[in-house]
């Protein structure tokens, strides 16, 4: 079992810049394949990216010269850094994470976080 909790979003003007955290607790949370995704009100949850235990990376295409995934694994805790924020960013941000990088690509990990709101103003 892993526990996740996220923290770091807030409220910020477009173009400017917030980092997400995600702390892992638990049996296996330092092997774990963790990613970020997001749901905007009426919209379904969407990947945003994700990295494997090993630190390779995958963005979707709206966020990849903008975001940066990064973990580290000392501490249990992968980050989500985002630039050049747009008010279409705005969404609630999860944590997630899986036993495997197949879950997250097949967007099915086994543990979400409980969200944190990142709200971008125009």
């Amino acid at each position: 079992q892993v526990h996740l909790v996220e923290s770091g979003g807030g409220l910020v003007q477009a173009g400017g810049s917030l980092r997400l955290s995600c702390e892992a607790s638990g049996s296996g949370a330092s092997k774990s394949a963790m990613g970020w995704y997001r749901q905007a009100p009426g919209k379904p949850r969407e990947h945003v990216a994700r990295v494997s235990s090993g630190g390779s990376t995958n963005y979707a295409d709206s966020v990849k010269t903008r975001f940066t995934i990064s973990r580290d694994n000392a501490k249990n805790t992968v980050y989500l850094q985002m630039n050049s924020l747009k008010p279409e960013d705005s969404a609630v941000y999860y944590c997630a994470a899986g036993t495997s990088i197949i879950q997250l690509r097949a967007n099915k990990p086994e543990y979400w976080g409980q969200g944190t709101q990142v709200t971008v103003s125009s």
